[in-house]
C-alpha cells in the first residue's frame, strides 16, 4: 500500500510601503511623529515580507528596533552602503531562511551603485532576495523560482513602467487578485491630493508561479497624522 502526502501551501502575505524619507520641510508630518505609528502599523497587519521605499539610515535603525522579528536587507542608492535612501527589504526570521541576496542599481551599469540611469531624476536601486520557506521549502524571488516585486513604480498602471512588467510577463497583483479591497488609490502627499485626484502608483507584481489571492491598499490614518505620504499595499499570495 502507498501513501502520499500533499506538500504543504506557501501564503504568504507581501506588503509594499513607501515611508516617505525624514525631511525637514514636512512639519508635523516629519518621520519623528510617525515612526510610531508605521512600526505599529506593519505589527498589526504582519506582512511576511515588507519591501520599503525611500528608507534612509536613521530610519532603517528606528524600524530594526521596534521590527526585532524581521531581518533588514539593503543598502543606502547613493554608495551602495548607507548613504541616500535604502529600497530596503524586511522579512520574518522566523519564517524564511535567507538563501541568497543582493542590490543592482537600475542604470546602464547595475554593478556601480550610486549613478543615475537613463532619464532618471535621482538613483535608482534595487535590492533582492532567495527566501526559502521553513514550512514549505519553497524558495522565493529569482530567475526561474516564483518572483515577487514590490515598489513604489511613480506611474500609473497604464504608464510605461507598468506596461514593460506586464508585457514581459508579470501579473500586477491588483488587477490579477480574487478579491480587492480599500481605495483605488496609495499616493494622497499627506491628505493635500483631493480623493478624486489621487492614484495607484505602487505595485505588487508577481510572475506565473505565484497565485494572488487578495489585495489591499491600507489606508488607515492615525488620529495625530500620516503614516506617510503614500498608503500601504498588502498582497496575499500562494506559491505554487
Amino acid at each position: 500500500v502507498a501513501s502520499c502526502s500533499k506538500q504543504p501551501e506557501a501564503k504568504v502575505d507581501v506588503m509594499s510601503f513607501n515611508i516617505r524619507l525624514d525631511h525637514v520641510a514636512d512639519s508635523l508630518n516629519n518621520w519623528k511623529y510617525r515612526k510610531d505609528a508605521a512600526a505599529q502599523m506593519i505589527i498589526y497587519y504582519a506582512p511576511d515580507v515588507v519591501g520599503m521605499q525611500e528608507v534612509l539610515k536613521n530610519q532603517l535603525d528606528d524600524l530594526k528596533n521596534r521590527l526585532p522579528q524581521y531581518t533588514v536587507l539593503g543598502v543606502g542608492r547613493a554608495d551602495g552602503k548607507e548613504k541616500g535612501e535604502y529600497c530596503s527589504l524586511f522579512y520574518k526570521t522566523d519564517r524564511f531562511d535567507l538563501m541568497k541576496s543582493g542590490n543592482f542599481g537600475l542604470s546602464e551599469t547595475p554593478d556601480s551603485i550610486g549613478i543615475k540611469g537613463w532619464d532618471a531624476a535621482c538613483e535608482r536601486i534595487v535590492t533582492w532576495a532567495v527566501l526559502k520557506d521553513k514550512v514549505s521549502g519553497k524558495e522565493l524571488a529569482a530567475s526561474d523560482l516564483p518572483v515577487v516585486i514590490t515598489g513604489d513604480f511613480n506611474g500609473t498602471v497604464d504608464s510605461d513602467p507598468i506596461s514593460v512588467l506586464t508585457e514581459g510577463g508579470m501579473q500586477n497583483t491588483y488587477s490579477a487578485s480574487d478579491v480587492v479591497y480599500g481605495p483605488t488609490w496609495s499616493f494622497h502627499d499627506f491628505g493635500r491630493i483631493p480623493v478624486e485626484e489621487r492614484q495607484l502608483i505602487d505595485f505588487i507584481f508577481v510572475n506565473g508561479q505565484v497565485v494572488a489571492n487578495k489585495f489591499r491598499v491600507i489606508a488607515d490614518k492615525p488620529d495625530n497624522g500620516y503614516l506617510s505620504d503614500h498608503a500601504p499595499i498588502q498582497a496575499n499570495l500562494t506559491i505554487r
